[in-house]
């Protein structure tokens, strides 16, 4: 009898909380419902969920009001946890289109998903380990497909994330709770490790933070009007230098004062590459 292959990857930590992941949740059921829906039978695959399914199932909840086709896979390394989710499916009762199974990054799920989100899975890899970690992943993703890779803190108020597309890093997008936020360089500590160790004198994304701050401090006096008035009127300076993305879906207003603000890439792509 043939060995099961062993799952490629390391285990994580597994911390997670119900809504933590819900700003990355948000964006993706706004900008990427056309590849949710492409295809007979679309499947989203959610990386490394941790020790508990919640964000899963919150992932399929909201993914799926959008896509009403989509199926979603939760993968862990850690059996126990895939058992936590069979475990959550037997009290819950089934959720057509929702399963667990154990895996790593070589996706074990049927056919090539139309979206694989990964949140805070290559924090404990080094930064040349997340590079070949992204190349893989794109390359299983269905044509047309996204991988949305980034971290974000305990509870979800600072997040950061790559949108990637089979042909590499298509956008950056920052989100914060921007009542708790005092700056927009604090966002750094979530950037991707693909980039967070190049926030120093020198790099894009340092550079890009460095003028965000500037921007932000200049919109102070907006803050009479709350927060939002002042995120969105450091993001409309930013983007006067800086090729922040101003048009729906990923940009605009109405993304702003959600304390979002996306880019391409190329603006924040490493100086010497990976």
């Amino acid at each position: 009898m043939a060995r099961t292959p062993k799952p490629q990857g390391e285990v994580t930590r597994g911390t997670t909380a119900p809504n933590r992941l819900r700003r990355v949740d948000r964006w993706i059921a706004a900008t990427q419902a056309a590849a949710l829906r492409s295809g007979a039978s679309p499947l989203a695959v959610d990386l490394g969920y941790g020790a508990s399914p919640v964000t899963t199932f919150e992932l399929y909840t909201r993914l799926r009001a959008v896509a009403p086709r989509l199926e979603v896979v939760g993968v862990e390394i850690e059996p126990g946890r895939v058992a936590a989710g069979t475990a959550f499916l037997d009290v819950t009762g089934p959720h057509e289109g929702l399963s667990f199974r154990r895996g790593g990054f070589e996706l074990p799920v049927p056919r090539p998903p139309a979206l694989v989100r990964a949140f805070n899975v290559l924090r404990q890899y080094d930064e040349a380990a997340a590079w070949r970690a992204w190349d893989g992943l794109r390359a299983r993703l269905a044509p047309g497909g996204v991988l949305v890779e980034g971290t974000c803190d305990e509870v979800g108020r600072r997040a950061v994330w790559v949108a990637l597309g089979a042909e590499g890093p298509r956008t950056i997008t920052f989100a914060a709770h921007l009542r708790t936020l005092d700056r927009p360089s604090a966002l750094a500590e979530r950037l991707p490790k693909t980039l967070i160790h190049r926030n120093v004198p020198g790099e894009p994304v340092h550079d890009l933070l460095t003028a965000f701050d500037r921007c932000w401090a200049t919109a102070a006096p907006h803050s009479a009007f709350g927060p939002r008035a002042r995120w969105t009127e450091a993001v409309a300076l930013l983007a006067r230098t800086w090729p922040v993305v101003t048009a729906p879906p990923y940009g605009g207003r109405r993304r702003w004062r959600l304390g979002e603000v996306t880019l391409p890439w190329t603006a924040v792509s490493p100086a010497e590459g990976p």
